[in-house]
C-alpha cells in the first residue's frame, strides 16, 4: 500500500467513526503534511482517493470537506418488468436523433457509450501501427487468413487467462468490432421469425438488428447490479430458441450477473441445446481486484459464442473484435469469407503486438481507476443537483450510469431541450423494445472529469427538475 493510499485509509477509519462528520473542513495540505511527516504532495493524492470515493468534496477557495456519501443518499433503480406485448413501438428517429451530432466536440457527448479519445493510448498505438507495417509479409497490404491475424487471436488466446478461459488460437475468429462478431452469430443462428431472449434495457445496436433480422425479441427482467435471474430465463427457456447476455457491465445498467448465476444460465440453456450469445466487450473495465468471468469460462458444450472487442477500452476507429465460437466455428467461418473474405491485417497486428507484453494491462489499470473516480463524481454530482426522486445505478465496472427519475416525465421529450444547451444524453426508451423507461437516461461518464462538466451535469439536472 502506497503512504497516500493510507493517508487516505487513515482519514476514511474518522470519517466512518464520527470523528469528522459530514459538513466539517478537513484539514489544511500544509497541517496534514506536517502531522503526518509527509510531502505535500504525498497530502494532495491522499484528498483526492478521498474525494474519489465520495468521502470528501471540494469547494473552490474553501477547501475540502466531509460530505455525505452519495450511495447512501440515492437509491438504485427498480429492477425492470417488461411485459413483452407483441406490438412494438412506433420508430420515431430517436436514435438517429441522439446520434446525429456525435462527433461534434462543441456538444458534451454524455450520450455516447466509449470512453473519451484522450484516454487512449495514441502514440503507443501509432508505434505499433508502423511496427506492423514492417512484422508483415505484405506491409499490411495483403489478405489475411480468414480466421484472422494470428498474432492477434494467439494474445487474446493468452490474455483469457484472465477469466480462466483456456482458449487456443484455433478457438477465435477475428471480426470488425464486438457488433460484427454478434451479426456473424445471428446470422448463423437465426432466422425470420427466431425467438431471441435478451436483457431489459439492453444496448439499441442489439435490439435492431435483431428487428432489422425479422427476429422475435424476448425481454428479460434485469435488476441494475445482479442482472438477469436465472429464474427469470428458466420461466422462458420453452418459448426461445437463442439467447443474448451482456454478462459482465451491460450497456446501460452496468450489471454484473454473480458467477453461480453465470453457470446457472450457462447449465439452463446447455440442458435445452440453446446457444448463447455473449457480448462481453465491457469485461476488462472492472472496478474491483479482478477480473469477473464471463458465462464461457462454463460453456462445457460449445454453446457460448463469446464476443470481445478492443474498441471500448483502446482502439475504437480500429474495428478490432473477436469472437469464440464454439461448436459453430465452421458456420462462423462460412459467413465471414462469405461477407468480408478477411478483416484488416494492419489494425489487427497492430493490436496483436500491443497486447504482447503488459502495456495493455498498464492502460487499463489507469484507464479502471480514472473511470471509477469519474463513476463517483458523476454519483455525487446527480445526488446535489437532479430531481429528489432521482435513482441511479452503482456501476463495478463500464462507463455508463442508468438514472431512473420520476415516472411522470419523458426524456425522449426532454432531448431536445437538453440539446440546445450543448448536452447530449441517451434516452432511456432506446434500450427497448417495449413501452418501457421513458422515464429512463443512460449518462456516459467515461469523459474527463472537469470543473466544465461538472457545470453541464448541473444543468441537465436543472432542466429535468424543469
Amino acid at each position: 500500500m502506497t503512504l497516500y493510499q493510507e493517508v487516505a485509509d487513515n482519514f476514511e477509519q474518522l470519517i466512518q467513526k464520527g470523528s469528522l462528520k459530514v459538513g466539517d473542513k478537513m484539514p489544511s495540505i500544509r497541517t496534514v503534511s506536517k502531522e503526518y511527516g509527509v510531502s505535500k504532495n504525498t497530502v494532495i493524492q491522499a484528498y483526492l482517493v478521498l474525494e474519489s470515493r465520495s468521502c470528501i468534496v471540494s469547494r473552490p477557495q474553501s477547501g475540502f470537506f466531509v460530505c455525505e456519501k452519495a450511495d447512501q443518499r440515492l437509491p438504485v433503480p427498480d429492477a425492470s418488468m417488461p411485459q413483452n406485448h407483441p406490438a412494438d413501438p412506433a420508430d420515431d428517429g430517436l436514435i438517429g436523433k441522439v446520434f446525429r451530432n456525435f462527433v461534434n466536440k462543441e456538444i458534451t457527448q454524455l450520450s455516447l457509450s466509449v470512453p473519451d479519445e484522450r484516454f487512449f493510448p495514441v502514440a503507443r498505438l501509432n508505434k505499433c501501427l508502423q511496427q506492423a507495417t514492417k512484422t508483415l509479409s505484405s506491409g499490411g497490404t495483403g489478405y489475411d487468413d480468414v480466421q484472422g491475424n494470428v498474432r492477434l487471436r494467439k494474445n487474446i488466446a493468452k490474455w483469457s487467462f484472465t477469466w480462466s478461459g483456456n482458449l487456443g488460437v484455433q478457438d477465435l475468429v477475428s471480426t470488425s468490432g464486438a457488433m460484427h462478431a454478434i451479426s456473424l452469430a445471428f446470422m448463423a443462428l437465426t432466422r425470420p421469425g427466431t425467438r431471441i431472449a435478451v436483457e431489459s434495457p439492453v444496448y439499441f445496436g442489439i435490439l435492431q438488428l435483431a428487428k432489422n433480422m425479422g427476429l422475435q425479441v424476448v425481454e428479460l427482467p434485469t435488476h441494475p447490479v445482479f442482472g438477469v435471474n436465472p429464474d427469470d430465463l428458466k420461466a422462458v427457456v420453452g418459448k426461445i430458441d437463442i439467447c443474448l447476455l451482456v454478462s459482465n457491465f451491460n450497456n446501460p445498467l452496468g450489471s454484473c450477473m454473480p458467477e453461480e448465476n453465470k453457470r446457472a444460465v450457462v447449465e439452463i440453456l446447455a440442458r435445452h441445446g440453446i446457444p448463447l450469445i455473449e457480448d462481453d466487450l465491457y469485461g476488462d473495465v472492472y472496478f474491483g481486484p479482478n477480473r469477473p468471468k464471463p458465462c464461457k469460462a462454463f460453456d462445457q458444450e460449445g454453446l457460448v459464442l463469446w464476443c470481445g472487442s478492443v474498441s471500448k477500452t483502446l482502439a475504437p476507429g480500429y474495428r478490432v473484435g473477436w469472437m469464440a465460437p464454439g461448436k459453430y466455428m465452421k458456420d462462423i467461418l462460412k459467413l465471414k469469407l462469405f461477407h468480408s473474405v478477411s478483416g484488416t491485417a494492419l489494425t489487427q497486428e497492430a493490436i496483436g503486438l500491443f497486447l504482447e507484453n503488459d502495456r495493455y494491462e498498464r492502460h487499463l489499470r489507469q484507464l479502471r481507476k480514472t473511470l471509477h473516480a469519474n463513476s463517483l463524481h458523476f454519483i455525487r454530482t446527480i445526488a446535489d443537483h437532479f430531481p429528489a426522486e432521482t435513482k441511479v445505478s452503482r456501476p463495478q465496472g463500464g462507463f455508463v450510469l442508468w438514472v431512473e427519475l420520476a415516472k411522470q416525465l419523458d426524456t425522449g421529450k426532454l432531448f431536445d431541450p437538453v440539446l440546445s444547451q450543448g448536452i447530449s444524453f441517451a434516452p432511456g426508451r432506446m434500450f427497448t423494445l417495449q413501452s418501457q423507461f421513458h422515464h429512463c437516461l443512460r449518462l456516459n461518464y467515461g469523459l474527463p472529469w472537469s470543473e466544465k462538466l461538472e457545470q453541464q451535469l448541473m444543468v441537465l439536472g436543472r432542466l429535468l427538475k424543469g
